[in-house]
Parts: C-alpha cells; structure tokens; sequence
C-alpha cells in the first residue's frame, strides 16, 4: 500500500478510538491532551502507557514500544504489517464495502458473455460451484458510480484499492473471487498480469471453517483447482493460494488431528512437488499426517478436470497418495 493510501487509512481510525474499542482504559490527563494508562502490551501495575490523540502515536515507558495505529495493530494482535492493515480495514467499515463492491460484481457476471465463457473452459459450469464461490466478474465500468451512490467516499474507495486514482476499477476484465478480507482478480485477457489483489493480507485458508472439522483435508494450490475439486464433489478442499503457506495458513492445518492431502500442481520445473515435500515434512513434524498426492505430469487439479478426468480418477489419486 502507497504511502498517500497508508496516511488516508490511519486519518480514517484515531489511535484512541481503536484503543478504546480494545477495551482500553486511560487513567490520567497530561497536558496537551494526552493520557497516560495501563499498557495492553505487556503486565503492566502502574500506569506507563501514554496516548498523544493529536498525534495518534502511543509510547510505553515501560516496554519501551511505540508508534502508530498500524504499529499498536501488529504488537497487540502479533501480527505482521499486511495483517494489521486487514484488520483495520474490517475495523474501519471495509468489510461492508467489500460486500457491497462482491455484490455489483456478482450481478456484473451473468450480464457479460465472455467471463461465463472463460470459467467454461476452465471447467466451471456448474451454477452451484458459482453461488458456493461467490464468483463475480468485474467489466471495468460502473463500480465507482455504484459505491458512491450507496455513500461511500472516492477516496475511501482508492485507499481500499477497488479503484485506481485515476478513478478507473482496479479489478478491470477479471474473474472475482471473494477471499476472507479481500478480493481476487483474475485476469481473462492474456495480456494482462493473470492475478490480482487489494493491499494487505490474502488471509487463511480458503472457506477454512466449511473443512476445518473434517478429518481429512485435500490441500490445492489455487482457487481454480478448489473450483473444480468441490464441483466433483470433494467438499474437504481447500486451498493457500499458492504453495507456499503464511504462517497462519499451516498453524490452521496442525490446528487439529488429520490427514492433509497434497495435491499439488505437477510443474514441469518441480517446484509444485518440491512444495509438497517440504510442506509434507512440516506437517509431519507439528504431528499431523500429510500425504502427497502425484498427478500426471504437468497437470493441476484444474487441468486434471478439465481434460477429462473425473471423481473416481481423482479418488484414485488420493487412494494412491504417498507419506
């Protein structure tokens, strides 16, 4: 995020409200409108925590810690700076423009030929995998118009990355798949870069809590393999995004016992079994079982389908599966 979008995000979240909502207490006025309280950050019995709201900086005396609402963010949750961000956003009204900014999308993609042609030859059809997935699709005109409308700022709208500050949509020509506190675009013109994302963190895993009970999970690399693996009817798959998972993504997976199938893409190169075999080997050492899945050469989970296989080929494949 620009430094222009980071400044707009922290005018819109005084550092004293967020504290305040995080059930913090000040306990004495200083001059210049300052507060002084127990720091959150650490045990604290006497007051070291000084608050400056004019500012919106917070400094401790005793752990020695300050900054700004972004750096209280990322101390008080432990969590990174992309993290941080996506919980302010939520924390400051972003989720209910994502939901608004998802739901023009989703009306936008049975209104276009060519993006239902796109997920058809990518071998989703099904109308059920669509409404599961909330797949929009963004045609490059009218979002602005849209959110404005429905009351949101211009510049909320280039802080949050749904527009460009040229005012254009961000997400122009892409398939959109909503993810837990942001959005994925990806492109359907070859000339474009193929994936697209709102600054700040993808998440956890993809629909984590539909299969987090589930005492075997099927583990993809991205949201075109989910597609086409829940559409055969695996409802234990989920996916990072990639195939090298954040730290919260792999504390999800040891969160609990069972047995973690990778199906990884078969890349030319060995990289996606390269993945899998490290990941294979973490897991193992957290005491969850994982087992790797071999698809056919260059093939993913998406091309599997797409050239002909199917649920009891892909069963197969996991019946087959190796530690």
């Amino acid at each position: 995020m620009r430094r222009p979008a980071l400044d707009e995000l922290k005018q819109q979240i005084p550092l004293l409200d967020y504290l305040q909502s995080q059930e913090w207490r000040p306990v004495r006025p200083l001059r210049g409108g300052r507060w002084l309280g127990l720091c959150p950050l650490h045990t604290d019995h006497k007051p070291s925590f000084l608050v400056d709201p004019h500012k919106s900086l917070f400094y401790c005396y005793g752990c020695g810690r300050g900054g700004d609402v972004i750096r209280f963010v990322e101390l008080y949750h432990q969590v990174r700076f992309p993290q941080a961000l996506t919980l302010l956003r939520e924390w400051c009204g972003v989720a209910p423009l994502l939901q608004a900014a998802i739901d023009f999308y989703r009306f936008q993609l049975h209104r276009h030929h060519e993006p239902l042609a796109y997920l058809d030859q990518r071998g989703i059809r099904s109308p059920e995998v669509i409404e599961h997935m909330r797949i929009g699709y963004a045609a490059g005109g009218g979002l602005r118009s849209w959110l404005t409308q429905l009351g949101y700022p211009t510049s909320v709208l280039c802080s949050v990355g749904l527009i460009t500050s040229a005012g254009y949509d961000s997400y122009i020509r892409r398939i959109i798949i909503p993810l837990e506190s942001n959005l994925y675009g990806r492109s359907i013109r070859s000339s474009a870069p193929a994936h697209r994302f709102l600054p700040g963190s993808k998440g956890g895993l993809y629909l984590w809590e539909q299969v987090r009970r589930c005492a075997e999970v099927i583990l993809v690399e991205g949201l075109f393999d989910y597609a086409v693996v829940w559409q055969a009817g695996f409802r234990n798959v989920t996916c990072p995004l990639g195939n090298h998972l954040n730290a919260r993504q792999f504390q999800q997976l040891c969160d609990g016992p069972r047995t973690v199938y990778l199906a990884f893409d078969a890349d030319l190169n060995g990289s996606g079994p390269r993945a899998a075999q490290h990941l294979s080997r973490r897991l193992w050492a957290q005491g969850t079982e994982a087992r790797r899945v071999e698809l056919p050469e260059a093939r993913d989970p998406n091309s599997f389908f797409v050239q002909g296989g199917n649920r009891s080929d892909f069963q197969a494949l996991l019946e087959a599966a190796q530690p």
